[in-house]
């Protein structure tokens, strides 16, 4: 199964762009689960009245993800709850806090990716995400909280846990609950579902923008941080492009203007131009008009490889591909086992290959969209050979 995320800048018709694709997939045969995000249905008057028999549209609900997690909360920490003496929440009265939509949207995503076996199965699931800023944040939490919960709730202290109410009467403090540990290993579990799904060869992300100068930054910024995640961009949809006939009067300066910005994007990108319809696109023949493609690019994963140089430089280099990064928005701190790379307004902590943690960082150069990290060979640490 294929996993195509859509996002753009806001305004730029993500959503439109969405939906153009998975009825496209769908009218050629292939069976198309088509998901929102929004919280209120934008996907609804977008479709209108198209219907194909192998399209199906589901919209992520986080109010009732929210009411089901929290009441299976309480029912965990039943225990607790009643020895502090504090009273359960009812569903009525629970409103879903920060943080629970996007949770929401990536438990969604984990499910259509990996159905049950009762469940339907899908060859192409199209994911409509937030605008491109939001969507990047949404990308990374999967990695960052299992991050938090390893250093906050490590999973080999469980291996202590008959010994737990014997640590806690020789510390005199209270020691984490069951429960907690519990909770917290079903967490990590779910995320890195998540994570698998992301990182799948068959994960591929479609931007969506309007040719033009504040266009060309936008994409400039998601490419980054989408490489930065180690995501693969399928194409780039490049909405309202203004038809050549109309390159007369007033119209002749933006037709040139997204001429230009399509050029370039042409030199990185695969570009598909959709033509302006002078209207919102609305139903289905407005959809087909645009002409989107539907599965996209054929499948593939990022590389960030390492290659031995020790032979002839003393040096490993770790190849990290950074299309459109700045020499003067990065920096790199090696903490422990972990290399800290900041790229623009992205931040990623990646663990270092097996090879490099027995070296030390000996210097960083960033060519042709490319960031090289030199590693050399710690002597204390690294094999000698007699």
């Amino acid at each position: 199964m294929r996993t195509l995320l859509i996002t753009g800048p806001g305004g730029s018709g993500r959503t439109t762009t969405a939906a153009a694709t998975a009825l496209t997939a769908a009218r050629e045969g292939t069976r198309t689960l088509l998901l929102g995000t929004d919280r209120t249905d934008t996907l609804g008057p977008v479709l209108g009245d198209a219907a194909t028999p192998h399209l199906t549209v589901r919209r992520v609900d986080p109010d009732t993800d929210f009411r089901t997690d929290l009441a299976a909360l309480q029912d965990r920490a039943a225990s607790a709850l009643d020895l502090l003496g504090a009273s359960r929440l009812d569903p009525e009265e629970i409103a879903p806090l920060p943080g629970a939509e996007e949770l929401a949207v990536l438990r969604a995503l984990r499910d259509a990716a990996l159905p049950k076996p009762e469940e339907e199965a899908y060859d192409l699931v199209v994911v409509d995400l937030p605008p491109t800023p939001r969507a990047l944040s949404l990308l990374a939490l999967p990695e960052e909280l299992r991050r938090y919960l390893r250093r906050l709730l490590p999973p080999e202290r469980q291996a202590a846990r008959a010994l737990r109410p014997v640590l806690g009467r020789l510390a005199g403090v209270p020691m984490p609950a069951e429960w907690l540990y519990g909770t917290a290993a079903r967490l990590d579990l779910e995320l890195a579902a998540v994570e698998a799904v992301l990182a799948d060869r068959d994960t591929l992300v479609r931007l969506v923008a309007e040719p033009g100068p504040s266009g060309a930054d936008a994409v400039r910024a998601a490419t980054l941080g989408l490489a930065l995640r180690g995501l693969r961009v399928d194409a780039l949809v490049a909405t309202r492009v203004l038809p050549e006939s109309e390159a007369g009067g007033w119209l002749a300066g933006p037709v040139a203007q997204q001429r230009k910005t399509l050029e370039e994007w042409q030199e990185s990108y695969a570009v598909h131009p959709v033509t302006h319809l002078g209207r919102d696109p609305r139903g289905g023949d407005d959809l087909a008009a645009l002409a989107v493609p539907g599965a996209g690019a054929e499948p593939g994963a990022v590389s960030w490889p390492v290659t031995d140089s020790a032979a002839d430089d003393g040096v490993l280099v770790w190849h990290i591909p950074l299309p459109g990064a700045r020499r003067d928005e990065l920096d790199l701190i090696r903490r422990g086992d972990e290399l800290v790379v900041t790229a623009g307004p992205f931040r990623r902590i990646v663990p270092l290959p097996s090879a490099l943690r027995r070296c030390t960082v000996d210097g960083a150069a960033l060519r042709e969209g490319e960031l090289r990290v030199r590693f050399r060979p710690d002597p204390e640490l690294w094999p000698r050979t007699r």
